[in-house]
């Protein structure tokens, strides 16, 4: 018995419809995240974001937030 080894491009080509149809994109989106490992340095860009802010500051902008209503998609 042999098997045929395929390229991961052409299994991604095929799986990932297959995952869209019977998960649907949210899930299948959710599904396919939990393997990549993101982009950039976030420790770096935490320390320039948040470099001029002090944790009460911050703290008052996440509750400011939280009373506002939620804004309707463009």
């Amino acid at each position: 018995m042999s098997i045929e080894v395929r390229p991961l491009v052409e299994i991604n080509r095929r799986a990932i419809p297959l995952l869209y149809r019977e998960l649907g994109i949210v899930d299948a989106v959710r599904f396919l995240k939990q393997f990549t490992s993101g982009l950039g340095d976030y420790t770096q860009e935490r320390d320039i974001l948040f470099a001029e802010k002090t944790l009460e500051q911050m703290v008052s902008e996440i509750e400011q937030a939280r009373l506002k209503p939620a804004q309707p998609a463009p």
